[in-house]
Parts: structure tokens; C-alpha cells; sequence
């Protein structure tokens, strides 16, 4: 490989291709001046239009917005409590992390049918938000743990000690010293739960009710009807340029705050 850095190379590209030349091309679909997938006819803003006059489109994506922001918030909290708590020796951690870990395992259709058959069947809980909420929380919230488990495992427990020994209470030793630490594996939690719950289509397929549709099950009825519409190909490149938008920003932010944390290493 050193004598050829060319194959190296060659490699990369084919394998950038064979990821992201499909995406590109729906782009460039999407503009299309007519409903042909496989041809260029022309350029057009004609179904960016028809979409933004779509109601329904602006409904479903509220409703997504709402319930990956809420269960990336309850499942956030939960999880990192839980990750806390496994951090500690006691009889049973084992168990626990292994029942914590099996959703990160299970097949979504059978997550899908065991949350349906307990959240709506057992629990009484009307399909819709609720059940979708609780269905969300459930299956992000191994991620969280595994994520924030990750980091505290690997904390000098020494910090939080000398911040007691000078004076601390567990409370203000752990906003100055825990917190601080594992916040970036808090924030990466629930930047994971939050695109799960987004882009689930299989265990929301299971439980959304009339008017809760959420905007990957409306994508994926609406392809499973019509068949793949320019209005879904637009739609589809949207949520692709938001989500890389949200990776560039998440990006930025990390550089900015390495460079700040180099320039206060450089100070001391």
C-alpha cells in the first residue's frame, strides 16, 4: 500500500461514491423540470413549490420536531442518571447493563409489536403522541446510557474528591467538576436520541394514530402509494441538507471549542 498510495486512494473515491452518489443524485432529481427520475429535462423549482403548499408535509414535520425533541430531553435525563448509577458497584450491575444494552440488539419490528402489544394493548395508552412518545424514550435511551456510560467509566473519581476535600458539596462539586466532564458525552446522547427518534419509521409505523403522523411515516406512505414522487424527492433532499447542516454546525462548534481549550492550555 505504501509503494501504491494510488490504490489507496482509488479505493476512498469508490467508496465515497458508492455512499453518497445516490444522495447526490436525488438532489439533483429534485430539481428536475419533469416527474422523471431516470432523465434531465430541465431545471425547476416547480415541486419546492408544490411542497411548501403541502399542509400536511408542514404538519408531520411539526409533530417530529416535538416528539424527538421530547424524547431526546426525557431520555437524555434518564439515561445519564442511569449511566451515573451504573457507574457504582452493586449486586445486579450486570443484569442491569445487559437489559439496558438488549434494545441497542432487538430488531425494530419486534420493538415495533412488543411496544404496541404493552404501550396501547396493556397499558391502555391511545395510539397517537403519547405512545409514541413513550415508545421513543424507550428505545433511545439505551443509546444515552451506553454513550454517557462510556465517558464516566472513564473519569478520574480523584477530581470530584479534592473538590470535596476543598470544601464542595456533592451538589457544587458536581455542576463544577462532573457536569463539565461528561458534557460532551451528554450532548453527543442526545444528539443520538434525538436523530433516532427523528428518523424511525419502523416502531412509529406501529403506534401513530389519526393526525400523528411523523414526517419519515408520511415519506415512506406516501412512497408505498404513489411510488417515489418528485414532492417526496424534494422533501427527502431537505431533511439530507438539514441533517448536514446540523453536522457542519455540530463540527464548527467542536473545532471552536478545541482551539479555545488549546489556547488556555497555551496560557497556563
Amino acid at each position: 500500500m505504501n509503494r501504491r498510495p494510488w490504490v489507496l486512494g482509488t479505493v476512498a473515491v469508490l467508496v465515497f461514491l458508492f455512499l453518497y452518489a445516490p444522495i447526490a443524485w436525488l438532489a439533483v432529481a429534485s430539481f428536475n423540470s419533469s416527474r422523471s427520475l431516470s432523465r434531465i429535462s430541465g431545471f425547476s423549482l416547480q415541486w419546492y413549490a408544490e411542497l411548501a403548499d403541502d399542509t400536511r408535509v408542514f404538519a408531520s414535520l411539526r409533530l417530529t420536531l416535538e416528539l424527538a425533541l421530547a424524547s431526546a430531553a426525557i431520555a437524555t435525563v434518564i439515561g445519564t442518571l442511569a449511566a451515573f448509577g451504573l457507574r457504582r458497584a452493586f449486586p445486579g450491575r450486570g443484569l442491569w447493563t445487559v437489559l439496558l444494552s438488549l434494545p441497542l440488539v432487538v430488531p425494530e419490528v419486534v420493538m415495533g409489536v412488543a411496544m404496541l402489544g404493552f404501550f396501547v394493548k396493556l397499558a391502555g395508552v391511545p395510539l397517537g403522541f403519547g405512545a409514541l412518545l413513550f415508545a421513543h424514550v424507550a428505545f433511545s435511551l439505551s443509546f444515552v446510557v451506553v454513550v454517557v456510560r462510556s465517558r464516566v467509566s472513564g473519569m478520574d473519581v480523584r477530581m470530584e474528591e479534592a473538590a470535596a476535600d476543598l470544601g464542595a458539596s456533592p451538589f457544587t462539586a458536581f455542576r463544577t467538576v462532573t457536569l463539565p466532564l461528561v458534557a460532551p458525552a451528554v450532548a453527543a446522547g442526545a444528539a443520538f436520541a434525538f436523530l433516532l427518534s427523528f428518523d424511525d419509521v419502523v416502531i412509529s409505523s406501529y403506534l401513530t394514530g389519526v393526525g400523528s403522523t411523523t414526517l419519515p411515516v408520511f415519506v415512506y406512505a406516501q412512497a408505498s402509494k404513489r411510488g417515489i414522487s418528485p414532492e417526496i424527492v424534494a422533501l427527502s433532499t431537505l431533511m439530507v441538507a438539514a441533517t448536514a447542516l446540523l453536522l457542519v454546525i455540530g463540527v464548527v462548534i467542536a473545532s471552536w471549542r478545541a482551539r479555545r481549550a488549546g489556547a488556555a492550555a497555551r496560557l497556563v
